[in-house]
């Protein structure tokens, strides 16, 4: 099975197992789904088998036989080697694209303020950055590496860490220059408290319930105030003074050093049980390129781990 007819037939029943339509595996394949069909029929037929319980249950919906589930796991490791073993000729013949993800969050409030030093240390690296919301597929959509928070275990990948956090309240400036203002813990209850709900439901995400029981205020109702589901435009609210903000260490590290936002309460440590982690396909631990970003992901992270403290008064 080495002609392209038989590449392309692989492809086909693959998209089409996946998809479990023959529809949706062309628009995929930008073909039409008649010539998937008569693709993988014409597989079939070289392998003398079905591939395919056909079920018509108001459209048709494609189940795949138990021969097709044993042989597709070795199917799709065979085309991510092929993609790999594509890129990699395409890296000796011509300037190198890293593909990276990152949340737009992180990409905003880390990664771009940093990223001209990855470029001027390798000018011959071209970084396409990919800022997604979601976990993407890294084999499906050709991503290099990433950067993902979390609690460190993924499916597929490779997860080194890269910066553990704390969380703690920020606030702009202006809301300390009445001197009576912000003195205790619970004096944040009469303050509008931002709530980053970017993970909401997550195990683990901090959230101010928690960071008040830290502080010894279990009985705390805070609940109530702006809720916003990035965590870029949490501290953004916070910079235009519109309340308090429960920040991750990381997020707000260039606030801090910038001014734009001052740490409360250093004496109330609170550390969040995620972090972010460098993730790759384990297949391109050993590729250039992929090893120049982890390196200066990791050196960048120890650059920025320490955290600004309140300024004595």
């Amino acid at each position: 099975m080495t002609s392209p007819n038989h590449l392309n037939a692989l492809r086909a029943f693959e998209a089409s197992a996946r998809h479990k339509s023959f529809a949706a595996a062309a628009e995929e394949l930008h073909v039409t789904p008649a010539a998937v069909g008569q693709l993988v029929r014409g597989l079939e037929e070289w392998l003398g088998d079905s591939l395919f319980h056909r079920a018509s249950s108001g459209k048709t919906r494609l189940v795949p036989t138990e021969l097709a589930e044993q042989a597709l796991p070795d199917i799709r490791a065979g085309f991510e080697k092929l993609s790999l073993g594509v890129e990699r000729l395409k890296d000796g013949t011509r300037r190198s694209v890293l593909t990276v993800t990152v949340s737009p969050a992180f990409a905003a409030k880390w990664l771009l303020p940093r990223l001209h030093r990855f470029q001027a240390a390798w000018p011959d690296i071209d970084v396409h950055l990919d800022t997604n919301h979601k976990p993407v597929d890294f084999s499906r959509e050709r991503v290099d590496i990433g950067v993902r928070y979390g609690p460190g275990k993924w499916r597929g990948v490779v997860a080194q860490e890269l910066m553990h956090e704390e969380v703690y309240p920020v606030c702009s400036p202006q809301l300390l220059r009445d001197p009576g203002r912000l003195k205790t813990p619970a004096a944040l209850l009469e303050e509008t408290l931002i709530h980053d709900l970017s993970m909401e439901g997550y195990d683990g995400f901090p959230s101010w319930s928690g960071w008040f029981k830290k502080a010894g205020l279990t009985d705390a109702d805070s609940s109530r105030g702006l809720q916003i589901n990035n965590s870029a435009a949490v501290l953004q609210a916070a910079i235009d003074g519109q309340g308090i903000a429960l920040a991750r260490g990381v997020m707000v590290h260039d606030d801090l050093v910038s001014g734009r936002l001052v740490r409360l309460f250093d004496e109330v440590m609170c550390a969040s049980s995620l972090a972010y982690y460098v993730i790759h396909r384990p297949e391109v631990t050993q590729v250039a390129k992929v090893q120049a970003f982890r390196e200066w992901l990791l050196e960048e992270a120890g650059l920025s781990c320490r955290i600004p403290s309140l300024p004595a008064s």
